[in-house]
């Protein structure tokens, strides 16, 4: 056990990590759209590194099912198409409803400190009425809801699971609901965990993640089509 004030190493990130967190970013917002192919020349000419740990952050990314591999022609970044989206949501309402009940059960006060000032962000952002902007603080609030469950594993699994939701990015933004009814549907949640209501916020992150499903694969057009997902 080291000793209060006793210098100590200093945990680095190794380059794959920092490459994978760089391509898992550019997957996310669309640099990198579903689709593309990764080739390898360039991405390391771009981004500055040897072609062995790009590898390496590659295959994290294969591993998490943001890239794919095929036979011969290399790899790609993964298409969503509906079933997915409904997959990514149903395992996302599993991970966020085990982390709501770890949080009834723990120390809600930090917890809804968090939420709230996640909440004021996402109020923030509704206002500029940036659809983007609006994403990002979307994914904050439920990160920081998975976080305050305390559970490390809960999170490394939503992290994954929040960036295939904004792989979804275009179709979301087309079916987003206004700022005010994405800002209510957010405060029930932090007002269920302030009253102690599990039972109420349980059922709230159910119809909130199967309502989301229904609204990206049917975008006010009577759900035709099983068409791919794509981000800009």
């Amino acid at each position: 056990m080291s000793t209060p004030g006793e210098l100590e190493p200093v945990a680095r990130e190794s380059t794959a990590a920092l490459i994978a967190n760089q391509l898992r970013s550019a997957i996310m917002y669309g640099s990198l759209a579903p689709g593309d192919q990764l080739g390898e020349t360039d991405l390391a000419g771009r981004l500055g590194v040897s072609r062995g740990p790009l590898r390496e952050a590659m295959q994290r990314l294969v591993q998490e099912g943001l890239l794919r591999s095929e036979r011969h022609r290399g790899l790609f970044v993964t298409e969503l198409t509906p079933d997915d989206v409904r997959d990514v949501y149903t395992a996302r309402l599993a991970v966020e409803r085990s982390a709501c009940e770890l949080i009834m059960r723990g120390n809600r006060g930090e917890a809804l400190a968090r939420l709230t000032a996640a909440l004021a962000a996402l109020v923030t952002a509704g206002r500029t009425g940036d659809r983007v902007a609006m994403s990002d603080a979307d994914q904050e609030f439920h990160q920081t809801l998975v976080s305050c469950s305390g559970n490390t594993r809960l999170e490394r699994m939503a992290q994954t699971l929040l960036v295939e939701t904004r792989m979804c990015l275009t179709v979301m933004q087309e079916a987003y609901p206004e700022p005010g009814e994405l800002v209510e549907e957010h405060q029930k949640l932090v007002d269920a965990i302030s009253d102690g209501d599990e039972e109420l916020l349980l059922r709230l992150i159910e119809s909130h993640m199967l309502e989301t499903i229904e609204r990206i694969n049917h975008p006010g057009d009577g759900g035709a089509g099983p068409s791919p997902v794509t981000a800009e």
